[in-house]
This record gives C-alpha cells, sequence and structure tokens, in this order.
C-alpha cells in the first residue's frame, strides 16, 4: 500500500527529502506559496498545494491521509511574540486542531536550527544544553518547538526536532560563490560554524520516518571551521585567488548575517549517530567542497 507524506514548506531542503521519499515508492504532497512553484512541483511527480497562511480544506483532507507529515516553514518571531501558544508557526495557528485527530496518527517531524543554543563562545554543545537564543528569529524557532512538542504530547503524535547547522547543496554552497567571484572570507577571531549537507538532512528524515523516530536531534557535520577556512579551501579547488581576509568589524553585512556571527558554537552530532544510525555522507566541509567541485562540472 502507498504510504503518504504530507510536507509544509517544500523549499530547498524538504524537496531533496521529499525526491528521496518519492523514489522509495512514497507519494508525495507538498505546499508552496506561488503557482509557478506548484507547476514546477508538479513536473517532478509532486502534488502541491498553494498554501499562503490560510485555512485550507485541500490540505486538511491530505493531512487525514499522511503517514507522515514534515514541518519545514519558518516561524514568524513578531507572531511569535504575540501568540506565543502558537510559537509564531502558521500551522500550528491553522492546523493545530486537525492535527490532533488525525485517524493514522502520522510521524511528525520539524525542521529547526541550531542557532536556538544561542552564544556559547565556541564551547560544544549538544541536544541536552541550554537553550540561549539571541536573535529574535531563533527565539522564534525554540517557541515554535515548543509549540510543537505540546501539541504532539497532547495528541499522543510521536515528534522529532532536527536542529540543523548552516545548509548547503547542489547551487548553495561557498564554492560555487567562490566561482561567480562572490567569495568572501570574513575574520573574527575564535568564530567557528558546523555545516550540514542537505542529502544528510534527508538520509536523517528518512531514517527517523522509517523507524518512528521522536525527540530533538542535531543534524551536523563533524567538523565546525571557521568560515574563512571553507572559503579558502574552495578557492584552492577552483584554483583561483584566495580572497583576502575581512576584518568583522569591516565587513558589510545584513543584520541578519552580523547576527549568525553573535551565535558562536560547536554542535556535536553524536545523538543523531547513535539514535538514528546516520552515516553522514558529507561529514566535513572539504567533502562538502569536492562534491561542490563535482556538481559544478557535472553542470558545465
Amino acid at each position: 500500500m502507498t504510504k503518504n507524506l504530507f510536507i509544509f514548506g517544500l523549499g530547498y531542503s524538504a524537496r531533496v527529502f521529499a525526491q528521496m521519499m518519492h523514489a522509495d515508492g512514497w507519494q508525495l504532497i507538498g505546499t508552496t506559496r506561488s503557482e509557478e512553484k506548484a507547476a514546477d512541483l508538479a513536473k517532478a511527480g509532486f502534488k502541491p498545494i498553494i498554501y499562503s497562511g490560510s485555512v485550507s480544506d485541500d490540505i486538511t483532507t491530505a493531512l487525514h491521509e499522511a503517514d507522515a507529515v514534515l514541518m519545514s516553514i519558518a516561524p514568524d518571531p513578531d507572531e511569535a511574540e504575540a501568540h506565543p501558544e502558537f510559537g509564531g508557526d502558521p500551522v500550528l495557528r491553522d492546523f493545530a486542531d486537525q492535527l490532533k485527530t488525525l485517524p493514522k496518527k502520522p510521524w511528525l517531524g520539524y525542521l529547526s536550527t541550531v542557532g536556538v543554543y544561542g552564544n556559547h563562545d565556541g564551547a560544544w554543545v549538544d541536544e541536552t544544553t541550554d537553550c540561549r537564543p539571541v536573535s529574535r528569529r531563533s527565539k522564534a524557532r525554540i517557541a515554535a518547538e515548543t509549540a510543537w512538542q505540546t501539541m504532539a504530547d497532547a495528541a499522543g503524535l510521536t515528534l522529532g526536532i532536527f536542529r540543523l547547522s548552516g545548509i548547503y547543496g547542489p547551487g548553495r554552497n561557498p564554492l560555487e560563490k567562490v566561482a561567480r567571484g562572490q567569495g568572501r572570507r570574513i575574520n573574527k577571531p575564535g568564530q567557528v560554524f558546523n555545516r550540514i549537507h542537505v542529502n544528510d538532512i534527508a538520509s536523517a528524515l528518512a531514517l527517523a520516518v522509517a523507524q518512528n523516530n521522536g525527540g530533538i536531534f542535531n543534524i551536523t557535520d563533524n567538523e565546525p571551521a571557521p568560515p574563512q577556512d571553507v572559503v579558502a579551501f574552495a578557492a584552492k579547488l577552483l584554483d583561483v585567488d584566495v580572497p583576502p581576509l575581512i576584518p568583522f568589524d569591516e565587513a558589510d553585512l545584513s543584520p541578519m548575517g552580523r547576527s549568525f556571527y553573535g551565535e558562536n558554537k560547536r554542535v556535536s552530532n553524536a545523538k543523531s549517530k547513535a539514535e538514528l544510525g546516520l552515516r553522514y555522507s558529507v561529514p566535513d566541509y572539504r567533502t562538502g567542497m569536492n562534491l561542490a567541485l563535482k556538481s559544478l562540472r557535472a553542470r558545465g
């Protein structure tokens, strides 16, 4: 019997997961915000539903048929402050009552971010570490996590929360930025970031669905590293000049970009390996940049 996966927000990461599940025989239904994207998803074999933050009978029907449901829509910080019971999450706002009464009791997954840990001055963090988010968007994420867990507990549903590091993959990675002449090496002494390849996100989710895993999991690579080192490695792979270092205080960053540098930590992935059985195909940025180079060459 065909199983049904419903995804709120068929964006970059969720779509790779959807393609993996589709190849395994699952029927895919997911939301998007535009007719153009809906047409593209339909061509890929998915059943798209337009959703821009309002109740939809089509979504309610699809949820009742779902064996697994993934949430991949960011919460709104303003809404999180105004309506903490929903954590700023539009799906909970619009569909919490339906989710509590679904006949199939589907597995639930929520894509979050390691930003919920906040700043730990470069120290290691894991799923037991206290969350002390700095930015408003990270505060909204932890509020949304809490709201989803409260709903899942009340409904007797299994919920997996996946805290993702900086996402990269085909079309979105430092190597391609360097290739376009857009690579910058911003230097803030002591700053490190973890990263995660989109393929490993998909693998983590597929394992969790198959095993009905619940709980919180950091999905992140093995090696937190200074961002300027990643750009330098990418430039060397491309055999181009390594961009000069730019002191952080002199970097022309957007407020959002600058806020990322206010959260310095090393994120452990040990739990995802032990409990999900996840074997990371891209365990570090060097593997990732080499993979990006192969993809870039394949696309000419």
